[in-house]
């Protein structure tokens, strides 16, 4: 039961187990342990203004049970002023509740054109907050105590002269009859471990040039190829040749090596050839000691402050300001390097409800709820943001805003976007369109069972409302290597051809019709990938399905599911080490799990540098000839062709304007032959047979090895 609580003359706290709840509009549920003799009072409840000397009418509406009446009244009601339900003898504080979940409530409380946090300047800083139901707000700057003065819109404000640049501030807030302190969500940077809020003057962070080095820029956004990086992992090991390991400057440094000479970190991605890095998380995050971050290890899904660096990530997480300097650092060394960045965004729950912020600053707002009153959690973890009420998509939007115009990223990754709402995600595209570049937009498509009606959730089988924003495609992985959620299923790679009958759709951008039904509605909006941060690496779930093969075979059978990734219509997506059979020894969720199991390990990639070179080259040829990276359905139709092959091979043309291309893919331990599309004098172009390579074959036929993935290129005769 709710329970407000009071003090008495002694200071003794006193428990009142009467308390009234604005529900909607004209609803009011009563809490109260006497309702019987409530019920006969003389007099009808009554709802009384103090600060207007106000009275409004109310009635019994029903009896709920033997604690609970539902009242109505038939004025709308102020929010956020003192009022009380008068009723017998009982005089009853009322707060807001499910109001704040209403229409209503969006209508007549947004604030979408007011600038909230603490706008910096130096003469002067602006402190803003939303919190329409709190009867009061003060900031705590430094050493200093403010009121905050309450605005239209539930917009709390207050202008302080001076130059308050790198000090701290939170606030004090009473809503509900509780007082609190709280840090501002919309704070750009912390003390160590979020401790408190810190005021910053973007002008007087360093700004790198950023105008002057514009952000890498591909003609078209199908010629992306995405490596997925975690901050830490990527550098963390004394093999890197690092010297900020695991650190945002630790992907600044350039020319690193392991002992042994072999490239590392940034310069290693470069020679890769990919177009983007997607960074896991670097928002401020928990789990994490700041101050000793070696103590503990986060891929980053646990959010705390959405426009924060994070903190353990820093070489100095107890100076507010040097953070932002090192993560804008390590951005303008991604685009000196020709590499575009794409930030992993987690807009679907935050890390603990009842501590968070919003939480604290409107209650029951900013999360989503059953009809029934019970809080959601079609994410799992506890929460689930209600991305589609107008103050949660506006913080959403100008979080977005904040990376875009400050730090310069160049895409973002929303992890469970099927949580999120289609006009969200709608006017997150729009905002990006306005960037002097494309923006790559990303997520995860799956259906949640959050609460929010399926119609209006951001998922694949909405793509056609979506155009501009591209999907992971769940159903290519599981094709390529097994139902994710099955360790012991295999797919085509791994399964002897298995699912040969999906390959069409796959290779083609599971957006054609006549392959079956499509994933998504264009080419242009699918994600191919067969590993990522999640569930086990490719090479250890191989060591599950295949454990009964040789290392060299389960090499190959990975080399497959890597290579068929890069050939295929669509943008291609390769975790960080997929291309040298990265493990973590087996660990299905390393999330929490340690350097020691997720860091990259740089001495495995000097012992695999040929297999290495395999993907250097798929990339490469895929950079090289547009006909791998085609952006209609219509020209997919026109240039691309499956050929007949002895099953389970499964080969198929590409024909450009001056190249043709042959591509075949054997999961099985024997030899096949082959007959081409047409007689000629053929080029290997790339396989990951050693003994093949520069090989040429003359006239119509062919073969194809064990395990080989193999692209035969004939030039145009003129």
């Amino acid at each position: 039961m709710i329970k407000n609580r009071n003090v008495n003359d002694e200071g003794v706290a006193i428990v009142d187990t009467h308390v009234a709840w604005i529900d909607d509009v004209h609803v009011l549920t009563v809490i109260a342990e006497n309702i019987s003799s409530l019920l006969h009072a003389d007099e009808p409840p009554v709802i009384y203004w103090a600060a207007e000397d106000k009275y409004f009418t109310a009635k019994v509406e029903a009896v709920i049970d033997h604690s609970t009446v539902k009242i109505i009244f038939f004025e709308e009601l102020p929010i956020g002023e003192s009022l009380v339900l008068m009723w017998g003898k009982a005089n009853m504080p009322i707060y807001p509740r499910a109001i704040v979940r209403t229409s209503w409530f969006d209508l007549h409380y947004s604030a979408l054109n007011s600038e909230l946090g603490a706008s910096c300047e130096k003469e002067v800083t602006t402190f803003s907050i939303w919190a329409p139901t709190a009867s009061s707000v003060k900031l705590y700057l430094n050493n200093n105590i403010f009121l905050l003065k309450k605005l239209k819109n539930g917009v709390w404000e207050r202008k302080i002269e001076g130059d308050w640049h790198g000090f701290t501030y939170e606030y004090e807030i009473s809503v509900n009859g509780k007082t609190s302190f709280i840090n501002d969500p919309y704070a750009k940077a912390m003390l160590a471990n979020s401790a408190k809020g810190v005021v910053v003057d973007f002008s007087r962070t360093n700004q790198l040039n950023f105008d002057k080095l514009k952000r890498p820029k591909l003609e078209h956004l199908q010629d992306a190829i995405i490596y997925e990086l975690h901050v830490r992992d990527a550098t963390s090991q004394e093999e890197s040749g690092v010297v900020n390991r695991g650190k945002f400057l630790g992907l600044t440094e350039l020319d690193t090596k392991t002992p042994n000479g072999y490239s590392t970190a940034i310069s290693y991605i470069k020679e890769l050839g990919v177009t983007h890095v997607q960074l896991l998380p670097i928002n401020d995050f928990a789990r994490v000691n700041e101050s000793y971050p070696e103590d503990d290890y986060n891929w980053g899904y646990d959010p705390l402050y959405f426009q924060v660096p994070e903190g353990s990530y820093s070489g100095s997480p107890e100076d507010p300001i040097a953070r932002i300097n090192e993560c804008k650092k390590m951005i303008r060394s991604f685009h000196q390097e020709g590499l575009s960045v794409i930030l992993d965004v987690v807009y679907n729950h935050v890390f603990i409800m009842e501590e968070s912020p919003f939480e604290k600053l409107v209650p029951g707002y900013y999360f989503r709820y059953h009809e029934d009153g019970r809080l959601s959690n079609g994410t799992g973890v506890g929460n689930d943001l209600s991305t589609e009420r107008t103050m949660v998509r506006k913080f959403i939007l100008d979080t977005i805003h904040l990376w875009l115009s400050e730090y310069k990223v160049d895409g973002f990754r929303f992890d469970l976007m099927g949580a999120m709402d289609i006009e969200t995600m709608k006017e997150i595209h729009d905002r990006c369109a306005d960037e002097a570049v494309p923006i790559m937009l990303l997520g995860e498509g799956w259906e949640l069972a959050t609460a929010l009606p399926s119609e209006q959730k951001a998922t694949s089988s909405h793509s056609h409302l979506l155009q501009g924003i591209r999907f992971f495609n769940d159903y290519f992985r599981d094709s390529i290597k097994g139902n994710l959620f099955n360790t012991n299923d295999a797919g085509y790679v791994n399964g002897n051809g298995r699912f040969i009958e999906r390959m069409p759709h796959l290779i083609s951008g599971s957006a054609l019709e006549e392959f079956g039904t499509p994933i998504v509605s264009e080419v242009n909006q699918t994600i191919n990938y067969v590993e990522c941060h999640d569930n086990h690496t490719l090479w250890d779930r191989l060591l599950l399905t295949n454990d009964q093969e040789s290392e060299w075979v389960r090499k190959k059978i990975h080399q497959l599911a890597s290579g068929i990734t890069l050939v295929s219509q669509g943008v291609p997506f390769i975790h960080a080490g997929q291309e040298w059979f990265r493990s973590k020894q087996g660990d299905e969720n390393s999330y929490l799990s340690g350097d020691h199991i997720n860091q990259l390990d740089w001495s495995k990639r000097e012992i695999e540098d040929e297999n290495i070179k395999f993907i250097k080259d798929l990339i490469a040829l895929r950079k090289k000839y547009d006909v791998f990276r085609l952006t209609t359905k219509q020209e997919i139709r026109r240039r691309l062709h499956v050929l007949d092959t002895p099953v389970p091979v499964f080969g198929f043309a590409l024909f450009g304007n001056n190249e043709d291309f042959s591509i075949y893919v054997n999961p099985t331990n024997q030899d096949y032959e082959l007959q081409l599309p047409s007689p000629g004098k053929w080029h290997t172009a790339a396989t990951n047979d050693l003994q093949r390579h520069n090989q040429e074959v003359n006239g119509e036929y062919t073969s194809v090895g064990p395990y080989e993935l193999v692209i035969l290129m004939k030039s145009r005769e003129k």
